[in-house]
């Protein structure tokens, strides 16, 4: 019996932004850069003459978005999609704005551009009043607004655990929340095109679980068919960006149209549904991203299918948009049911919205609502950290105790519960804490004098806060570097600190820390490192100039004391000396910085050494 033999179909790697109406294997970060080429596609399907903006800032778990779009730089060019990275997060976003402006003076060559900001958590923190006047001013009609947050909730690549619907919710944006990478080109449709109908830019949650994941996306333009809601009045001027606009106009049309514009377009789409159904409900699971497929492996790890949790009596909501929470859908989820258990990472966001939403329900139909805590006020979901799907199992066995049993359940809880235990018990091992590569000029740069200390920072040197042999004190927010020795100054006997600084962030913002501390006449020595790399990202360049001459110039125009130049190869910037500036080999680091502790005001050390990993690459 003779097989039918399929030819093989051949593979490229350039498919994922390639390929059209089909599948193709990607990366989180690669539907990220697909993304844009999908909204352009279905632009020229609809006859719109459109362009893409994207800016931001790299940071985990963004950290290589920037390199996949300049790798994608020539597919990027034919849908007339323009790449440019900030230097920092806020001036990407205001850049942004502007590509929402177009339309507003003469010239413009497209319909409309859709943009795209990205920055990791910090970065929004950072950003949040030039996010708050863009959203306020609002989106055109034929552009809209996708801003992409990498959150980093189990604080695994930060400095602090990172959330960011709250700050979202505080500047009135919509937020959606991809449980998998497929979502992340399914919501970012949606996104952009919310984004164009309520006027509000959109936050979409990128997380490392998807971001690194990889799988094979349906990437057809067409699949997403968009609905506009035809029952939801708008103002007769409309939510777009306009110009003149009284910041008084900007607030009505944000609070009362530009929300509830986009709740109207969230129920049109089904961006919220019902995915488990029960005919006997009693429990009731609301849930959203990654929390949605931690419950789905919960069910599993307790044995329950589709057809046990509708005969235990469980209905499962999954939310694609967790604020604003569009309260119809929400009604047709929560009647009949007892009880509700709201499952999301971190600070509630839905639960706040559901409570409120059932508040004057009739007490008889009123379900109870348990999450972060029980209804005894007992800890339930743990809002610190990350969320597993054994927590999960737990709190959802414990709900449906009262009113089913399952031996089955019961064994499987009995086995998870050994297994965390077994995972807890203290087990005798090597630590080894990361520290710098072989060849890294960290190695060396960040040693100092006996008796001096220097202050920690944002960069590859933040290791050395927890070296024993470089007294590196605490550390500071990208950008504040050496200014908390502006507060300490004046009431300690200690006369001088040093603090790290790396080229990168000196670029990003470090500079206005050097100016503030010029400005206070403090003691300080910064030692900038020089390696033209942004070593903890992937190795970028510097999004700009900075040569070395350049950055002895603005230094000085800055009004530092005095600069040294340290590096391997002294004699290629033996130009730049003069009685304010040194150059010296690094064998004599230790020297250069004893004298500059002992100048007083603001004195600047440069490091030059190339970033060992990016020589290797």
């Amino acid at each position: 019996m003779s097989t039918l033999k399929r030819p093989l179909r051949e593979v490229n790697l350039n498919d994922k932004y390639t390929l059209d109406q089909t599948e193709a294997y990607l990366t989180g970060i690669e539907a990220l850069v697909r993304l844009p080429i999908l909204q352009h596609q279905r632009d020229q399907q609809r006859g719109y003459n459109t362009a893409g903006f994207i800016s931001g800032y790299r940071g985990s778990p963004l950290g290589t978005l920037d390199e996949a779009l300049w790798s994608a730089e020539t597919y990027l060019d034919k849908h007339n999609i323009k790449f440019v990275p900030g230097i920092n997060e806020d001036l990407a976003a205001t850049a942004v704005r502007g590509s929402q402006e177009v339309g507003l003076q003469p010239g413009a060559k497209f319909d409309g551009v859709f943009g795209m900001w990205y920055g990791k958590g910090p970065g929004l923190d950072r950003s949040l009043d030039a996010f708050r006047h863009a959203n306020a001013a609002g989106t055109s009609k034929f552009g809209g607004v996708l801003a992409v947050v990498g959150d980093d909730h189990g604080c695994k690549s930060s400095t602090y655990p990172y959330q960011s619907e709250h700050l979202f919710m505080s500047m009135s944006m919509p937020i959606l929340a991809p449980a998998n990478v497929q979502e992340v080109l399914d919501l970012g449709i949606y996104g952009w095109e919310l984004s164009r109908y309520c006027g509000c830019w959109v936050g979409l949650k990128a997380i490392t679980e998807n971001m690194d994941s990889a799988i094979s996306a349906e990437i057809d333009p067409a699949r997403i068919d968009i609905k506009l809601p035809t029952d939801f009045e708008m103002p007769k001027d409309g939510v777009n960006v306009r110009w003149p606009d009284a910041p008084l106009a900007q607030e009505e049309r944000l609070n009362k149209y530009k929300i509830y514009a986009a709740r109207a377009f969230a129920l049109e789409n089904d961006l919220n549904k019902i995915v488990i159904d029960t005919k006997k409900p009693r429990l009731g699971i609301i849930t959203s991203g990654k929390s949605y497929l931690d419950v789905l492996q919960a069910f599993d790890d307790l044995g329950i299918d589709e057809k046990t949790a509708a005969a235990i009596g469980i209905r499962v909501y999954k939310v694609g948009m967790p604020w604003p929470l569009e309260p119809v859908k929400t009604h047709e989820f929560a009647l009949g049911l007892h009880e509700i258990l709201v499952v999301e990472e971190k600070r509630s966001v839905i639960e706040d919205q559901l409570t409120g939403q059932l508040y004057n329900w009739p007490i008889k139909d009123r379900p109870r609502v348990v999450g972060e805590y029980d209804e005894n006020g007992e800890d339930l979901l743990t809002n610190l950290s990350e969320l597993t799907p054994a927590m999960i199992a737990r709190a959802i066995a414990s709900r449906i105790d009262a009113f089913y049993t399952s031996e089955k359940i019961e064994a499987r809880i009995k086995f998870i519960n050994r297994k965390e235990r077994t995972l807890k018990k203290e087990r005798k091992v090597t630590e080894r804490k990361a520290s710098f590569c072989s060849g890294c000029p960290h190695n060396t740069s960040t040693e100092v004098p006996e008796g001096s200390i220097a202050g920690g920072g944002i960069g590859c040197h933040y290791m050395s806060t927890w070296m024993t042999n470089r007294p590196a004190h605490n550390f500071t927010h990208m950008g504040g570097e050496g200014v908390t020795w502006t507060g300490m100054a004046p009431f300690t006997e200690t006369n001088h600190m040093f603090q790290n600084l790396g080229d990168g962030t000196y670029f990003h913002s470090g500079v206005l820390a050097i100016r503030q501390s010029v400005s206070s006449k403090v003691n300080i020595t910064y030692k900038i490192l020089k390696n033209g790399a942004v070593a903890m990202t992937g190795g970028q360049q510097v999004d700009g100039e900075l040569s070395m001459p350049r950055l002895v110039a603005q230094l000085q125009g800055e009004g530092v004391k005095r600069i040294d130049i340290v590096s391997d190869n002294p004699k290629q910037f033996n130009s730049l000396k003069s009685h304010l500036v040194g150059v010296s080999h690094r064998d004599d680091l230790l020297v250069v910085q004893d004298k500059l502790r002992n100048t007083e005001g603001t004195t600047v050390l440069i490091y030059e050494q190339a970033c060992a990993t990016s020589r290797r690459r």
